[in-house]
């Protein structure tokens, strides 16, 4: 990665900061055995020019991944591009469009993926919510909608096909979290059931604006089976800069995709309590640091995607059946 732009203080900066990564202990994937996959809200990306050191520090963190679902990328996607180039010529990235109203807060989604071990397939789409037809107009009309729409899209990782499903739970009121989450867990449970569907193995991502696995919020979404794995709900940490709540989650249905997790999981702590000690940030509050990297840590997990033998027992059973 090409940082030859930076002056003294952001080098010496980016050094601590890989430090840093270094003590969250990610393990590297394996090509075709395994792949890392992260979710991660990057406060309000394109909403105002952050600092060129900043880009490069935000290219260093998605590093350490192969697939991240970015939460929080707004209209102006001119940083996210230099980024990618930063990260260099196997990157890509495909991405929603945004909402204009307040509700939808001209946010978008993005999967940024590294092609030598993600490839995308071909399918993307917001999600929608039941319709329900009018009988009197004859038009179908929504009984729901979230603020945010959720953001889905294929990938193939070695012999793993599955869907990632990325949103963005409104904050709003506690009541209208929970309907958006009831809702969610609702639409996972009809996609597990639908045949037709370009894959099953469904992965939920993003910030659920969730505060613990006690609370009645992720009961809600978790009503019909979908849950963290062990690797994240074991991890001492959440996902916010106190490290105490569990906003962002990454979500599946065991009976699906449970073969597939492994035991690593956690956050990527670049906050450690001290930005200040990154020099180019310390003149800055709390809250402006927050709009140059974030005021969320990134969420990982590792998946097992050599799946060979797991499909062949099935078409073993399959036949004995």
């Amino acid at each position: 990665m090409d940082h030859s732009k930076l002056n003294l203080e952001e080098l010496e900066a980016l050094k601590l900061l890989r430090e840093r990564i270094k003590s969250a202990k990610v393990p590297s994937s394996t090509l075709d055995k395994t792949v890392n996959i992260a979710t991660w809200n990057i406060r309000h990306w394109g909403q105002k020019k952050r600092m060129r050191c900043s880009l490069h520090y935000l290219a260093e963190i998605l590093n350490q991944f192969d697939l991240i679902s970015v939460i929080e990328l707004r209209r102006n996607v001119s940083e996210l591009k230099y980024v990618l180039d930063l990260l260099g010529k196997y990157w890509e990235v495909v991405f929603s469009d945004y909402i204009q109203d307040r509700g939808g807060n001209k946010e978008r989604i993005a999967y940024i993926y590294d092609t030598r071990a993600v490839q995308f397939t071909g399918m993307a789409a917001e999600t929608d919510g039941p319709r329900k037809k009018n009988k009197t107009t004859g038009v179908y009309e929504p009984k729901f909608t979230w603020w945010r729409k959720p953001y889905m899209a294929a990938f193939k990782a070695g012999s793993f096909d599955f869907v990632a499903l990325s949103v963005h739970i409104q904050w709003g009121t506690v009541a209208g979290r929970k309907k958006e989450l009831e809702e969610l867990a609702k639409w996972t449970k009809t996609f597990l059931k639908d045949e037709y569907r370009v894959d099953r193995d469904i992965i939920l991502m993003g910030d659920f604006n969730i505060d613990s696995f006690d609370s009645d919020l992720y009961k809600a979404i978790s009503q019909f089976g979908l849950k963290a794995p062990d690797a994240i709900v074991q991890s001492e940490f959440g996902s916010n800069l106190a490290a105490n709540k569990r906003y962002d989650q990454i979500l599946h249905h065991p009976n699906q995709t449970g073969s597939v997790f492994t035991n690593y999981g956690g956050v990527l702590d670049f906050y450690k309590g001290n930005y200040k000690a990154l020099q180019p940030y310390k003149s800055l509050t709390k809250t402006r640091f927050t709009y140059e990297l974030s005021d969320h840590l990134p969420l990982w997990v590792q998946l097992k995607i050599d799946t060979a033998d797991e499909v062949l027992d099935q078409l073993i059973a399959k036949r004995k059946s």
